[in-house]
């Protein structure tokens, strides 16, 4: 290999040289097998070439291709945009125009077992990423103030979609963003149109819908692009990919799965006659309980009334009163009872002390004498005959009175 001398301010390279180191690096990759997408196939049957590009589906880039157009035709299947290839070519570059392309001398649809397969492995990718799991799956709204709706202009998902949502409920919004459904532009153009939808404050739930098809025709609802756009997105995502018997990925990633445009519109959008049906329902339920509630406690009250407290409420006084009557009675014949036990007892114990007491003693004839001291203090009882010895002034008390006298003498007892 001949190594290329390296340029400077002093030795620039020219234009020519440039092209042609290029050019050699280039053709030194020789033949190789390619796969992709194909987009923007042009050709024409008096064309000696054709030109398409090839896309690359998990990321933005794309190498444009140039095939005779005899072998093209040639194909049992010509290729169109959309189709999921393998090409076999050599990569050239035009060294005057300073342009690269592939020159292709065959091209491979891929299959579609093989398409299968790839989808399969994508949704067990992802799943194990957790993208499928419930738990991350969003409610959509009871009524949605805006629905955003994708899917390719002019298409019967639309027409059915916006048809059905409208018969269900005349008042609802769209806002559709159309594009492609399929092809190379299909994935780009619909991420675009979700992340447009989803920054929409007004839009509350965003339908993904287009019809039916093949393998390759529904191949980009599988791409991983798609999926991880819709996994980010904030707002809910209906699929609405084909029919009953097609799964794309899309289905598995959305929040929920309509099996058709129609069923789209029927999941995302309540029918204004059903609910209309459904609160006469439940207005009817609400009389029949209420009515049942005010029977009950008219009931309850009537019995509550019937009672003698309710029928006459002073008939409860006036037993009462009776009552308190009564026992103030009872209470003044026990307490006069009692006061004239306690007066007899009073009376008897008086008798007791009266007997007992030196009055009665002094009427039986008996005295109390008392010396009168001469200190002036006051008169003791005389009970010995040291107290009154002869000249002191005694005091005799008697029944009836008291006598001063004076004694004369003393006279022990024997």
């Amino acid at each position: 290999m001949v190594m290329e001398s390296k340029s400077s301010p002093d030795t620039p390279w020219s234009v020519s040289r440039l092209n042609t180191s290029v050019k050699g690096w280039i053709e030194r990759l020789g033949w190789l097998w390619v796969e992709g997408q194909l987009t923007q196939v042009n050709t024409k049957p008096n064309w000696a070439n054709s030109y398409l590009t090839l896309r690359d589906t998990q990321a933005e880039a794309s190498v444009e291709l140039i095939m005779d157009t005899r072998q093209l035709m040639a194909m049992a299947t010509p290729p169109k945009d959309g189709d999921h290839v393998v090409i076999h070519g050599k990569p050239n570059f035009h060294q005057q125009r300073g342009s690269f392309k592939m020159r292709v001398v065959e091209i491979r649809h891929v299959g579609a077992g093989e398409l299968l397969a790839r989808i399969e492995e994508l949704r067990l990718k992802l799943s194990a990423e957790g993208l499928f799991d419930p738990a991350r799956k969003r409610r959509l709204p009871v009524l949605p103030n805006k629905v955003g709706l994708i899917t390719g202009k002019g298409s019967a998902a639309e027409r059915d979609v916006m048809s059905v949502a409208q018969g269900r409920w005349p008042a609802v919004q769209f806002r559709v963003i159309n594009t492609a459904v399929q092809g190379a532009k299909a994935v780009p153009e619909v991420i675009r149109a979700l992340q447009t939808l989803d920054a929409d404050p007004e839009v509350e739930v965003i339908i993904i819908a287009r019809g039916g098809g093949s393998v390759e025709d529904l191949l980009p609802f599988s791409e991983e692009a798609l999926q991880r756009a819709v996994a980010a997105a904030s707002t809910p995502v209906v699929s609405a990919i084909g029919h009953e018997p097609d799964n794309p990925v899309l289905d598995n990633v959305a929040d929920v799965r309509a099996a058709t445009p129609t069923d789209a519109a029927k999941r995302v959008v309540p029918d204004v006659a059903e609910e209309l049906k459904g609160v006469a329902t439940m207005r009817e339920r609400s009389a029949t309980a209420l009515r049942g509630w005010v029977r009950r406690e008219s009931q309850i009250v009537e019995t509550m009334r019937s009672r003698p407290v309710l029928a006459d409420p002073l008939t409860s006084l006036r037993q009462r009163y009776q009552d308190v009557g009564r026992e103030v009675q009872r209470m003044r014949r026990e307490v006069t009872h009692l006061v004239t036990h306690q007066q007899s007892v009073v009376s008897s114990l008086r008798a007791q002390v009266a007997a007992l007491g030196p009055s009665a003693t002094l009427a039986r004839g008996y005295a109390v004498v008392q010396v009168q001291p001469r200190d002036g203090t006051e008169p003791a009882v005389v009970t010995s005959i040291e107290q009154s010895p002869p000249g002191s002034q005694l005091r005799i008390r008697v029944a009836d009175g008291s006598i001063a006298a004076a004694s004369m003498g003393v006279t022990p007892a024997n």
